[in-house]
């Protein structure tokens, strides 16, 4: 058959989607300021004015990245009304999943009951639910997938240096998890995303796993020096604080609409104060819903956005058909936002 004759079968492009339900899981283990304060000179009252967070949750040893996911991943199929076998697709973003390989989603999958999903793992960083919803909408959209599970995992006390002022009291541990399926109106509405690789040196882990290995047999006595997160927060607070209103005020503009129609906003729980900034930047009404769980959860990267929806919706704070503006930001520096209806 030559490529003249080759005819596509495509389906209409009528097709939505929509996200369906979501879960969560937070550690048993809460650290509040006092204990983090035991590990850096620092104060409450300094962490809370910084950033925002009074507590955050740290895995213990058997909460690990499979473990969360599964959990998170178990409760929002429960609530899409769905069988674990109409999970056609997984999707895990995490940047502390640390096997090389098999990919964590083809674990994930199988345990679950996803019985011969396609499964593989994104890295986004903080953006990474976002960029997960925006690749789900577009396979349920084509009819490449009929519903997509999407996680947002991480054990970033895992590599947290706790001895560091800057970082310790800002990461944390946890999963939230989206199932995203097919709708008969719009539900999730375009995405922007993009990346800024002139300022990776920002956020990164201090050095690559062979170097890291290498150690054992050179300046570091002891054996291996584990890498760890490090971060300049200064313009990283800079830049999600502004270019990151930005791209949330594009994400509405290309979903068609304006700030006084949204809802709920759910920025990446980064930092009580890159939230207020882009509130200000953004001018949404007084009486938009903002997700503050960043107060009692910490820092969770891919996590925070899915943790921060369940907990809007577990407290009656959101409900269910709002619409909501979400975007995420990190390390990367990468970014991705979108609108989307709270299922």
């Amino acid at each position: 058959m030559t490529a003249a004759e080759l005819r596509l079968h495509v389906p209409e492009q009528d097709r939505y989607a929509k996200i369906m339900g979501i879960g969560s899981y937070r550690p048993r283990r809460v650290v509040d300021n006092a204990e983090i304060c035991t590990l850096i000179d620092s104060t409450d009252e300094w962490i809370r004015t910084r950033s925002g967070i009074r507590e955050r949750r740290w895995a213990s040893a058997d909460e690990t990245v499979h473990m969360m996911s599964l959990a998170a991943a178990r409760t929002a199929v429960e609530r899409s009304g769905l069988h674990p076998a109409q999970v056609d697709t997984v999707i895990v973003s995490t940047v502390t999943h640390l096997w090389q390989t098999p990919s964590a989603a083809a674990t994930i999958a199988s345990e679950l009951g996803a019985t011969g999903a396609a499964a593989f793992d994104i890295s986004a960083a903080c953006a990474g639910f976002c960029y997960g919803v925006a690749m789900a909408d577009s396979l349920v959209r084509t009819g490449s997938s009929t519903h997509v599970l999407v996680i947002g995992v991480e054990r970033l006390s895992d590599l947290t240096n706790r001895g560091d002022r800057s970082t310790a009291f800002i990461f944390a541990d946890g999963a939230g998890a989206a199932i995203v399926g097919p709708s008969p109106t719009p539900a999730i509405g375009p995405v922007v995303w993009g990346s800024d690789g002139d300022q990776a040196h920002l956020i990164t882990q201090t050095e690559p796993w062979d170097r890291a290995m290498d150690s054992a047999g050179g300046d570091s006595p002891g054996g291996p020096q584990w890498p760890v997160l490090r971060m300049d927060g200064k313009p990283v607070f800079k830049w999600a604080a502004f270019t990151m209103a930005k791209a949330a005020a594009e994400a509405l503009d290309r979903a068609g609409g304006a700030a006084d129609e949204i809802e709920v906003f759910v920025p990446h729980q980064a930092n009580m104060r890159i939230t207020d900034a882009m509130l200000r930047a953004l001018r949404l009404p007084e009486s938009v819903v903002v997700a503050r769980d960043i107060e009692r959860q910490g820092n969770t990267s891919a996590a925070s956005i899915p943790l921060a929806i369940d907990a809007l919706l577990a407290s009656g704070e959101a409900r269910s058909g709002q619409t909501c503006l979400i975007i995420g930001f990190g390390a990367g520096l990468v970014y991705a936002g979108q609108v989307i209806v709270l299922p």
